[in-house]
């Protein structure tokens, strides 16, 4: 039991290392985003619009969380909240014309530093964090 305290401990360790590097390099570049609002921006070009709830399951956020970081991207003009097509009691959040040109304009450097964190890692070693990581995520399904 405690070696699997101690994989836990490396693997919580690990992505708070993995974001808190991405987030220096996102400031050190002036990006004018936080890794956050980058997987919102992200996740709104693979979805397309998406109902504030449905963006928050996407991102792994809370919906207070993920409202201040809606608000903070309408502010910079990277969002908007449009009517819900169905239901008039809710939003969906849009990317504008200028989110679109900033995932265009960041996706390079987004991707070297993402590819910082694998160097010195083989092929296999990619697959077999893969299946370990597809392993745990799926004991863990609710």
């Amino acid at each position: 039991m405690e070696q699997y305290n101690a994989y836990s401990f490396l693997l919580e360790r690990t992505a708070r290392r993995v974001k808190q590097y991405a987030q220096y390099q996102f400031n050190c570049r002036q990006f004018g985003i936080t890794v956050d609002q980058w997987a919102i921006l992200k996740n709104l070009k693979q979805h397309s619009d998406l109902s504030q709830k449905a963006l928050a399951e996407c991102c792994g956020k809370d919906q207070p969380t993920l409202t201040r970081i809606v608000d903070l991207l309408v502010n910079k003009n990277l969002v908007e909240r449009r009517p819900h097509p169905t239901d008039r009691r809710s939003f969906v959040v849009h990317l504008t014309a200028e989110g679109r040109r900033k995932i265009e304009a960041l996706t390079p450097s987004v991707n070297e530093i993402r590819t910082h964190a694998w160097k010195n890692l083989s092929e296999a070693d990619f697959q077999h964090l893969k299946r370990i990581l597809d392993t745990i995520y799926e004991n863990l399904a609710i």
